[in-house]
């Protein structure tokens, strides 16, 4: 069996196919981002099962979004993370994925615990824990409740214990020191 040869595009490149709804772009959108997409996602929403289709989405919603994208606005890999995001939070967010792990019978909850927990995240491989790493303690637990636990201010704010600006105060900081990196 012959070894797929993997697609890199330039970022103008990648988004020109995108929005011309070629073949070409599905496939290195793919191959250049699936696996960042997948571990921001299965950070989220804590389920391979549920991570692949919300990543499955995600592809979905950047295909027929394209045209809407604009290089002004972000960098490519922004707008496609904030949309793997919003879909992974609005899943964690809906009714029937809070209702599905209720009524279990314990059989599968022993199956269902011990592949969560066999789930292996490796941010260090996409170089995210050594970015995060160089922010403060307050800025991180902040970035961590928010980015990747999917806490809206508020809740974070109460999970913390602080007042709401202190929270949103925190986070800009902490977005700000990260786009130093990217600047």
């Amino acid at each position: 069996m012959a070894k797929k040869h993997r697609i890199t595009l330039t970022e103008e490149e990648l988004v020109s196919a995108l929005q011309r709804h070629d073949k070409i772009g599905a496939e290195a959108l793919y191959d250049m981002y699936s696996a960042a997409l997948y571990g921001v996602i299965v950070r989220i929403v804590n389920d391979t099962s549920t991570a692949e289709d919300v990543l499955q989405e995600t592809f979905v919603k950047i295909w027929h979004s394209a045209a809407s994208y604009s290089a002004e606005k972000g960098r490519l890999f922004t707008w496609i993370v904030n949309i793997a995001r919003n879909l992974a939070i609005d899943k964690i967010r809906s009714k029937d994925f809070r209702n599905q792990f209720k009524n279990q019978e314990l059989e599968n909850n022993v199956g269902y615990i011990d592949q969560n927990n066999s789930t292996v995240y490796k941010p260090e491989l996409l170089g995210v824990k050594d970015l995060i790493n160089t922010l403060r303690p307050e800025q991180k637990s902040v970035l961590d409740l928010i980015y990747f636990k999917g806490y809206t201010h508020t809740e974070a704010a109460d999970e913390l214990g602080m007042p709401l600006g202190t929270i949103k105060t925190r986070l800009r900081m902490a977005i700000q020191q990260l786009r130093k990196h990217f600047n």
